[in-house]
């Protein structure tokens, strides 16, 4: 057995007992067995409906683009996001991120499609913002790589993994949104036969709350000669 499979079954050992004692249930009715049932994953309002900037994706009732687009724009956009960050959601992404919650990819997949359709979204690749290596395997999945994959079924768009990301980060969780660029600042890279030349490429992530990382992704992909790069989130920060 490898040192990566080691880890990976140690930790699915874990979370298996984990589950025995503390079992999933259901961030909308509470049933048990299970993290997001599909009759509550339809009634999860899409932010769709809300007014955002135009460009961050960020909720914003001003015209046009927020203030922070206007002063700073990120060279990754747009940036949309299909749920508005909080609540069932936010519940629903911990347990993806740190309960193996992965059944809850499924519904919220195609809840993400149906607000790719509505923002009339088009790109030529998904692909997923990437985790440290040591972090992956410690989680044994990546959440990003999953949601794009299963996104990538729903609207017939190919997904592929491109980027590296080459050094460890702090959390972004606690730091503002100049730290937060600095923390990941050249933190990923290209593959090298990522292929991203001539392309749009969407970067695929749980959360959006300032850019940094799609900002800082997106700077990998645009020196490898990607035409644009956009990103579609899971949820949204406010």
């Amino acid at each position: 057995m490898t040192v990566t499979n080691f880890w990976k079954y140690t930790w699915r050992l874990y979370y298996a007992v984990l589950d025995l004692f503390l079992p999933p249930t259901c961030v909308g009715c509470e049933k048990v067995d299970m993290w997001l049932c599909d009759a509550c994953a339809t009634k999860l309002p899409l932010l769709t409906s809300q007014p955002i900037c135009a460009r961050c994706g960020k909720p914003w009732k001003g015209p046009g683009v927020c203030l922070m687009c206007q002063q700073a724009p990120l060279q990754v956009a747009p940036i949309r996001s299909a749920f508005l960050f909080g609540d069932q959601i936010q519940t629903a992404i911990h347990a993806l991120k740190y309960r193996a919650g992965v059944t809850v990819i499924p519904p919220l997949a195609r809840r993400m499609a149906e607000a790719w359709q509505a923002y009339e979204m088009h790109t030529d690749l998904l692909t997923p913002v990437p985790l440290y290596p040591p972090r992956e395997i410690r989680r044994s999945y990546n959440q990003s790589a999953l949601l794009a994959q299963a996104l990538g079924a729903n609207i017939g768009v190919p997904s592929r993994e491109v980027l590296l990301r080459v050094r460890n980060t702090a959390s972004q969780t606690k730091l503002k949104r100049e730290q937060r660029q600095r923390n990941v600042k050249e933190a990923f890279m290209c593959m090298p036969n990522a292929d991203v030349a001539g392309k749009c490429v969407t970067l695929i992530d749980d959360v959006a709350t300032t850019g940094a990382t799609l900002e800082a992704c997106s700077i990998a992909l645009l020196s490898q000669g990607a035409r644009m790069v956009s990103a579609f989130t899971l949820a949204r920060a406010a």
